[in-house]
């Protein structure tokens, strides 16, 4: 019989409570930087056809985003928000951007925006539709996010969607 006045059992069960902590915070680099979790850009949730994989260099080539399947014409949404800083085309895709605050942008391509530079957005409202093209197998928008410059993974603002893991006990 276990007796929780014994030194053992108590200290397993606070390792166990502070394992299950420890699954269910959110990284540094994530939505805790922004104060809430932000929505996904598409409804309903996409399925992700391509994930973030930054480059080893700031140069060198990699994915600097997510890719979300979708169909042309489906609504994209404002993540959080935000002013719209920048509405063109970038090489030959439209593209849109949001600036969020505190050095946080996000954008979107391609795009036809039904928004203008200067509009201040609300979470949830709409930025555009998605438009043909892109660098997708599948169609797709592709979204991206930039915190002072630098290049995170769009899915980390939404959720902390690692999967809890309870760690062996050592001994």
């Amino acid at each position: 019989m276990i007796r929780f006045s014994d030194p053992a059992p108590r200290l397993l069960t606070a390792l166990f409570v502070s394992l299950c902590i420890v699954g269910i915070t959110v990284p540094a680099t994530t939505a805790a930087d922004t104060s809430n979790a932000w929505q996904w850009p598409l409804d309903p949730a996409p399925e992700v056809s391509r994930e973030f994989n930054p480059p080893p260099e700031e140069w060198a080539s990699g994915h600097r985003g997510v890719d979300l399947r979708t169909a042309p014409g489906t609504e994209v949404l404002s993540p959080e928000h935000g002013r719209v800083v920048f509405v063109g085309t970038v090489v030959d895709r439209s593209v849109l951007t949001v600036d969020h605050g505190n050095g946080v942008l996000s954008s979107f391509e391609p795009i036809i925006a039904s928004v203008a530079e200067g509009d201040q957005v609300s979470r949830g409202e709409l930025l555009g539709t998605a438009a043909s093209g892109g660098h997708c197998g599948t169609f797709c928008v592709h979204w991206g996010v930039r915190v002072h410059g630098e290049y995170m993974d769009p899915l980390d603002f939404i959720t902390d969607q690692r999967p809890s893991v309870l760690l062996p006990l050592p001994g």
